[in-house]
This record gives C-alpha cells, sequence and structure tokens, in this order.
C-alpha cells in the first residue's frame, strides 16, 4: 500500500476545496470555446477582440443589459439545475420544455383569478401551482423510467411536444384561460396581485434569478452533503453497485427525474409571473432545450449552471450588438454556445481518464477536491 505524504507548510481546506474546484470545469472549456470562436470570428475578417468587445458592450454595458442579462438567466437557472441534478444520476431529464410550458399554465390557472389575499400569498399560490402541474406532468416520464424502464430522453422529448401543443389549445377561446376576442391566442393576463415585483424601476429585472442562484448553491449542497445526494452520486457512477448497497434504485430514479421537473415549473413560474405576464404559444420557445445545454456546459454541476446560465444569457443578450457593430452575423453567439459545451465534454472526458490512471488512494484523494494553502 502506497502511503501518501503531504508536503509540509500546508493545510487542506475541504469545503473551500470543493467549491472552488466546482466551478473550473466549466470555465475551462468556456475559455476554450472562446478562442476557438476567435479563430472562427478571424477567418471572416473581423477582430475577434473587437467582436468580443461589442458583445461584452451590449450584456453589461449599462444596469438595462445587464438587468437583460439576468432575466435571461433565471429560467435557465432554475431550468438548468433540474437537468444538471438528472446528469449527476445518468438520467438525461430532457423534458424541461415541457415543464415550463406546465408549470406556466399552473401559474396563470391562479394567478388570473382575483383572491382577495395579500399579493405574497397569491404569489406563493401561483408558484405552488406552476410545480404541481409540473410534478404531475413529470410524474408520467419518471414513472416510466424508474418502474418500466422505459428510455427517459425519447419520453421527456415526446412529452415536450404534447405538452406545448396543450398549453396553445388552453389558451385558444373558448376554452376558460384564454382571452376573450384576442387577436393572437393568448391567456388572461395576470392579477396584479400575482405578479414578482421590479427590483430596478425602468427595467423588467425581477427576483427570478436570486431564486435560481439559490437553488444552484442548495442543490450542489444536498448533492454534496446529504443521504439523498449520495445516493444519486451512487446511482450515476453505477445502478448495480447502489442497488447492491441498498439504495431503492427505482424510487431515487422517481425522485430525481421529479425534482427537474419541479423546478422546470419553476422556471415557468417565474417566466410568466415576472416578465411575460400571460401565456401564449411559442412563449419561451426552445429556452427548455437551452436548459439542457446550460447544464452540459456545468458539467452537471449545480454550481456550475450559476456560471453556465449567466454566460449563455450574455451571449444572448450581446450577440445582437456584437452583430450590429462588427458585422459578425448574430448566429455567432450560438456557435461560440455549442463550442463552449463541446469543450466542457471533452475536460470532463479527459479528467475521467486521468483519474482511471490514478492509484486508489490518490483517487480518493482527487475525489476528496482538497485546496492545499501554502503557510509556511
Amino acid at each position: 500500500m502506497t502511503k501518501t505524504n503531504k508536503p509540509k507548510g500546508f493545510i487542506t481546506l475541504p469545503v473551500l476545496g470543493g467549491l472552488a474546484l466546482s466551478g473550473a470545469r466549466p470555465l475551462i472549456g468556456i475559455l476554450l470555446g472562446l478562442l476557438a470562436s476567435a479563430g472562427l470570428i478571424a477567418l471572416t475578417g473581423v477582430n475577434p477582440l473587437d467582436a468580443y468587445a461589442a458583445m461584452l458592450k451590449g450584456a453589461i454595458g449599462s444596469p438595462e443589459s445587464i438587468s437583460n442579462v439576468l432575466v435571461r438567466a433565471s429560467p435557465l437557472l432554475l431550468g438548468g439545475v433540474g437537468v444538471a441534478i438528472g446528469i449527476k444520476a445518468a438520467l438525461w431529464n430532457i423534458g424541461t420544455e415541457g415543464y415550463i410550458y406546465m408549470g406556466a399554465l399552473g401559474a396563470v390557472a391562479v394567478g388570473i383569478a382575483p383572491l382577495p389575499v395579500p399579493p405574497i400569498v397569491h404569489i406563493t399560490l401561483a408558484i405552488l401551482a406552476a410545480m404541481g402541474f409540473a410534478a404531475l406532468w413529470g410524474l408520467v416520464p419518471a414513472y416510466l423510467r424508474a418502474y418500466r424502464g422505459v428510455n427517459e430522453v425519447v419520453t421527456t422529448i415526446m412529452m415536450n411536444y404534447v405538452a406545448i401543443y396543450f398549453v396553445s389549445w388552453m389558451v385558444h377561446e373558448p376554452q376558460p384561460l384564454a382571452e376573450p376576442d384576442s387577436f393572437f391566442p393568448m391567456s388572461r393576463i395576470l392579477a396584479p396581485t400575482a405578479r414578482l415585483p421590479i427590483l430596478i424601476r425602468g427595467t423588467s429585472l425581477h427576483p427570478g434569478f436570486i431564486i435560481g442562484i439559490a437553488a444552484c448553491i442548495f442543490f450542489y449542497l444536498v448533492l454534496r452533503f446529504t443521504p439523498f445526494g449520495l445516493r444519486t452520486r451512487m446511482l450515476g457512477a453505477n445502478p448495480e453497485a447502489a442497488r447492491y448497497a441498498g439504495v431503492n434504485v427505482r424510487r431515487q430514479i422517481l425522485f430525481v427525474l421529479l425534482i427537474g421537473a419541479v423546478m422546470g415549473g419553476m422556471a415557468g413560474a417565474f417566466e410568466i409571473m415576472g416578465l411575460k405576464l400571460r401565456v401564449y404559444q411559442d412563449f419561451v420557445a426552445g429556452v427548455g432545450y437551452e436548459s439542457v445545454a446550460v447544464a452540459l456546459l456545468a458539467g452537471g454541476n449545480p454550481l456550475g449552471v450559476i456560471p453556465s446560465a449567466l454566460f449563455f444569457s450574455a451571449l444572448k443578450a450581446g450577440g445582437a450588438t456584437m452583430s450590429i457593430q462588427t458585422g459578425v452575423g448574430a448566429p455567432m453567439s450560438v456557435v461560440i454556445i455549442g463550442l463552449c459545451v463541446i469543450f466542457v465534454i471533452a475536460v470532463g472526458y479527459s479528467e475521467r481518464k486521468r483519474l482511471e490512471g490514478l492509484s486508489k488512494e490518490e483517487q480518493e484523494g482527487e475525489e476528496g477536491r482538497e485546496v492545499k494553502h501554502y503557510v509556511g
């Protein structure tokens, strides 16, 4: 047995080490993606530094721009962390798009009612309804995966289409949620007591991003320091070993997929209650699938979802400014995102290969993710 000697003059900071290294992989992937994208931009005859400067200005050049980025990040934070939890359990929950629609439908069903209650109560009821609608919707693919072995990718993708068209049908007349005599199919507008407060006057910034960041931190701590998190990580590492160790694999799969559904429902609620104020056809087209990209960019780590969602939102917000000022097409922002996701996956693959080459003792030290701080 090989004994590992720690260098003199070093102390270990286990919790700080985990927090510091948890965001390293997405940041490395983002950096490599930006470098690769710079080469593509240069091929068009534009200075990459000028393009990135214009994009940065469009994203954080003013309080309004920053508010726009944070508003865009709100559903990505909530939806992304739900997908990330599934990735930790080796489950690909691709149903966030449908959960967002069903969550929005639940929030509207309660939010349009003129309830004689204070705003905090009305808002809470609407959010709970959104979570309940999304959980019921997510129960179908979760049950099929956990107890019937049906592939969750297929069922969640198919359920997305059903949810989108079901919500579209619900906002068409003569359905009770539909706006009467509307020129475009949409629901009735939310009651004032069911709307989220605006944090900065003159912008659309609502508290959704704060809840999203808090959810990412919460689920990071849950996955790292609780029995539920241990069971989830065991399930992702080796389902057979987890079953042999006494984990109820079916129940764990069900809970993990339902958490993803609930987080998607919350994303839909905040998008409606803080920004759109009503549901209409294609009101968040593609945001659920973007949440999957955010989770991949984060390497499946809830803490990594925070910089990934903000980065994703900044690219989308600054892409138009980059196109106007430099002539680089706005789709370049999507190319940058795609390259960053590819590099994050590549970095994770390289890390797994590196760990496979270590001794057992060295692997245990790496999994502890301790940062050594020199004090001598």
